[in-house]
């Protein structure tokens, strides 16, 4: 059975999410973190991830944050390294 995304893969992730939080999630825990469209569930931003960076998701977690944006925080595989995606997004 295919699963179809129900969001065209480039648009599902809006930007990524830089905060000293979020730096200090990238070196310690492996995550990424981004602000997603709203309407974007964890297996779409899973598989857009895994899809625009080419690394493996093992988990996603969502929270709509108080001004309504929906972060998403992607926990990758230990094989890939969250700082040089980061790196390569400029947000390092």
């Amino acid at each position: 059975m295919v699963i179809e995304l129900s969001h065209d893969i480039s648009s599902i992730i809006i930007r990524p999410h830089v905060t000293e939080k979020t730096l200090n999630l990238i070196e310690q825990n492996n995550t990424l973190t981004f602000i997603v469209k709203f309407s974007a569930t964890k297996s779409d931003i899973k598989r857009a991830v895994e899809k625009l960076y080419n690394v493996k998701v093992v988990k996603v977690n969502v929270i709509i944050t108080p001004r309504g944006y929906k972060k998403a925080y992607v926990k990758l595989s230990p094989e890939y390294n969250a700082i040089d995606i980061a790196t390569n997004l400029g947000m390092v």
